[in-house]
């Protein structure tokens, strides 16, 4: 019900501000919907405007709808204290996540926490997969723990070689990928999950190439990335999600004892 109330809530505001946005030109609320900012002054409602904004709410309102209903129904399976840790560390990446949409009005440094708090998740993912896999966490700090690194130094004006973000832009890269191979072969993750999961990696990718025609446009680049954060949210919840809901089969210890 709360999702569904603040989903349904949002999508009205929205369609008012799109409204009025088509009527009288006026782009501030439907701005601040969508990109949590105020309008760059002298923006115009033209119709690529209007397209990526309301294209940028539309996502916004599908993620409140995922992120919020929670996990499914029934009696959740026992946890140990690692994945308590990692369901609580995936819901504070993605509110880091969306918080990166605000650094314009709160604080221009949250890239900073979102790394730092990705480097938590990256630890808890390895050890709740289990089997050490010393690739996927090397992957990772690498590359969150870079970024991490980079921020701070950003923060006292020192600067960092060339090249260095590629690196840990990469490292980041090949970690995402690992952990969705290794949710795909876990039944504790469903596909949907792991669907939105690929999703977010490749989007931005697409993104790219989909910003090419709207070169020039004000808000064009923050509207798209709206779509890659979007799912990169939901795949983290649903990730958090899917460690409470109820499991599909037994588990192996389970199905031993039987």
């Amino acid at each position: 019900m709360p999702a569904l109330l603040l989903t349904g809530l949002y999508g009205a505001a929205l369609t008012v501000a799109a409204v009025v946005a088509l009527v009288s030109g006026e782009l501030g609320p439907l701005w601040g919907l969508t990109l949590f900012s105020a309008v760059t002054e002298g923006v115009a409602a033209t119709g690529q405007n209007l397209f990526l904004l309301v294209l940028a709410g539309l996502c916004w309102s599908w993620g409140i709808w995922q992120i919020l209903r929670g996990p499914w129904a029934g009696p959740p399976p026992r946890q140990d204290p690692d994945t308590l840790r990692l369901r609580l560390a995936l819901y504070a990446s993605a509110a880091t996540t969306f918080l990166l949409h605000l650094t314009t009005s709160i604080w221009a440094d949250t890239t900073v926490i979102d790394s730092a708090v990705t480097c938590v998740v990256v630890v808890l993912f390895t050890r709740v997969l289990g089997r050490g896999r010393p690739y996927m966490r090397g992957a990772g700090l690498l590359g969150y723990g870079g970024f991490t690194v980079i921020g701070a130094l950003d923060l006292l004006g020192l600067s960092v070689p060339e090249g260095v973000e590629l690196v840990c832009g990469l490292a980041g890269l090949a970690w995402t990928m690992l952990v969705l191979r290794a949710q795909g072969s876990d039944d504790r993750w469903g596909t949907a999950t792991v669907a939105y999961g690929i999703a977010a990696l490749v989007t931005p990718l697409v993104l790219v190439l989909a910003a090419l025609p709207f070169t020039g446009e004000e808000g064009a680049v923050e509207a798209l990335g709206v779509v890659s954060s979007v799912l990169t949210m939901i795949w983290l919840v649903r990730s958090a999600h899917d460690l409470a809901a109820p499991r599909r089969r037994p588990a192996p210890e389970a199905m031993l004892e039987a």
